[in-house]
């Protein structure tokens, strides 16, 4: 399938959650904006709501998935067929889905990939391993991310980002590899791409603010609790 993507690059992750503070109709657009303006080659977005608004304000690539809790499964990204449609309808150029080795999933989403492809949209595999990177690629995935890395119980478990997944990935794999989750400066985007990452992800450290926040507080705190009483404050 063509490349998506006019380039290598950023790929910024504009998403909001229920409960947090950005979680309204349009705001997810105007962070699409933002990081078209800034230089970003593509969108990540969930929900087909937010999916439709970002690509009429924007003219980028979006990556759409649905985040949805199922009752007893730990598959939350796009997890069934009906999800699929509703990403393709919202007009998504890529589907995300996860394809980790988990409750069967390696053998129910090969279904999810041939609609993606009858209807002429790509599809990102988002795993946390190379074994289902490399099980992705031979389903037929397009772009294989490491989005899940850290998310299930049997990959690694850090704060950094998963770099050594993405060397792994990239030298086995034939498909452009995307290097997501953890990375919060521009250097760790630069690790990435250095390591292999055909694209780059980033998601908290540019669009949700409360998380900003919380490092810059987490940072302060730390430092003042290191001062003696009566001192810089």
């Amino acid at each position: 399938m063509k490349s998506i993507f006019a380039k290598r690059g950023l790929i910024v992750s504009c998403q909001a959650l229920p409960g947090e503070p950005l979680y309204r109709r349009g705001t997810m657009a105007l962070m699409a904006i933002a990081a078209e303006q800034g230089g970003a080659i593509g969108i990540r977005a969930n929900g087909p709501v937010d999916i439709r608004d970002i690509k009429q304000a924007v003219g980028l690539p979006v990556i759409g998935l649905l985040k949805r809790e199922i009752p007893g499964s730990d598959i939350y990204i796009t997890p069934e067929l009906e999800d699929v449609e509703a990403i393709i309808e919202a007009g998504a150029d890529v589907v995300a889905m996860d394809m980790t080795n988990r409750e069967g999933r390696l053998e129910r989403v090969p279904a999810l990939i041939r609609r993606c492809h009858e209807a002429g949209v790509a599809v990102m595999a988002d795993i946390s391993t190379l074994e289902e990177g490399i099980l992705a690629e031979q389903l037929g995935a397009d772009l294989i991310s490491t989005t899940l890395s850290g998310y299930t119980p049997y990959s690694p478990q850090q704060e950094a980002p998963d770099l050594e997944l993405v060397r792994q990935l990239s030298s086995r794999l034939k498909k452009p590899v995307v290097a997501e989750g953890r990375i919060w400066s521009p250097e760790e985007a630069v690790q990435a791409l250095a390591a292999g990452a055909e694209y780059v992800v980033v998601g908290g450290a540019i669009t949700r603010p409360q998380l900003i926040t919380r490092k810059y507080v987490s940072q302060v705190d730390s430092w003042l609790k290191t001062q003696l009483p009566g001192g810089n404050r």
